[in-house]
């Protein structure tokens, strides 16, 4: 058997926001209200990622909510007949822990012609303690061919909620099998990128981590989360042929794999909670899977893969 990371071990599965924005960048948002919105929302952590802005501060004290340590970073490569960027959320550990970034350093942005050029920034923001996402690859106008070659990120976003909700972008994974297909070892992270307060509290990661700034990057850089925007996730597993998973009430499961074609578990109910899909009679071995989740409100969730061949 081969269970996912995110569900094995004792710890809580928490709650978190990783891309978010308040007024001290173009969010709507005071940092005080959006912290407490979320808190109300049963976050246990969230990054306040202002635009080129480093946070490390709860501006909600009265709040227990675990602040981790953040920012987003950018840089545009291509202008003419629209654009292409890239965007970069960047989350810390404390300063005493390491972090070089000081509190309200404020950066310029990149200037770049591709993704040669952005690296050496994404080196710094990494020298410097900070684990890299990277965002809304839709919105920017980048498929995998404009950032398969960045290296360092973590994670890149599969769901984000301004992209989802505004512009019907960046709301199934977009990209991402062309980077795992790849060999490329990328988590999966749901986010808001919330700039007006209807976006925040949209998208999620579930954590498995004690609640405290270093146990959740470490979690978050070993893949022991998954991803919603709604259904939960209780297991998911590998034993012999068939890939197994646990879940909150759904309409359809689907297991996914690159070069492989997505197979589907269905439920018209929409009160499916266990599945088991079948990992053989295609062509060629599964050298990864997933699951994606979906309930009868649409509303979806994501495991990271299962790697079969270590």
């Amino acid at each position: 058997m081969i269970r996912q990371q995110a569900f094995g071990g004792h710890e809580k599965m928490l709650k978190g926001g990783l891309h978010c924005h308040t007024k001290r960048s173009d969010g709507a948002g005071d940092p005080a209200d959006v912290i407490r919105l979320h808190y109300e929302n049963g976050y246990d952590f969230l990054a306040l990622t202002d635009h080129r802005f480093y946070n490390y501060e709860n501006f909600a004290p009265e709040v227990p909510i675990t602040i981790i340590p953040g920012m987003e970073f950018d840089g545009t490569f291509e202008y003419g007949h629209g654009f292409r960027c890239y965007h970069t959320v960047c989350i810390g550990p404390a300063k005493e822990d390491g972090n070089g970034y000081e509190q309200d350093q404020r950066l310029d942005s990149a200037k770049i012609k591709g993704q040669a050029d952005y690296q050496p920034y994404m080196d710094d923001i990494h020298a410097k303690g900070n684990l890299t996402i990277h965002c809304h690859p839709e919105w920017s106008g980048t498929s995998a061919r404009y950032f398969e070659n960045l290296e360092g990120n973590f994670a890149m976003e599969i769901w984000n909620s301004g992209c989802a909700i505004e512009c019907q972008m960046d709301r199934d994974a977009s990209y991402w099998d062309e980077l795992l297909g790849q060999g490329k070892k990328i988590w999966g992270v749901a986010t808001d990128d919330g700039h007006g307060m209807n976006i925040h509290c949209n998208g999620w990661v579930r954590v498995r981590a004690e609640n405290n700034i270093g146990a959740i990057l470490a979690a978050l850089q070993e893949g022991k989360f998954y991803s919603s925007c709604g259904p939960e996730i209780y297991d998911f597993y590998v034993d012999g042929d068939k890939a197994y998973i646990d879940c909150s009430e759904a309409a359809y499961v689907r297991l996914e794999s690159d070069r492989h074609p997505t197979r589907i578990v269905k439920c018209p109910e929409g009160n499916m909670t266990h599945a088991e899909i079948s990992i053989t009679g295609w062509p060629g071995a599964y050298d990864y899977v997933r699951m994606t989740v979906i309930d009868k409100n649409g509303k979806y969730a994501w495991t990271n893969p299962i790697w079969l061949d270590e």
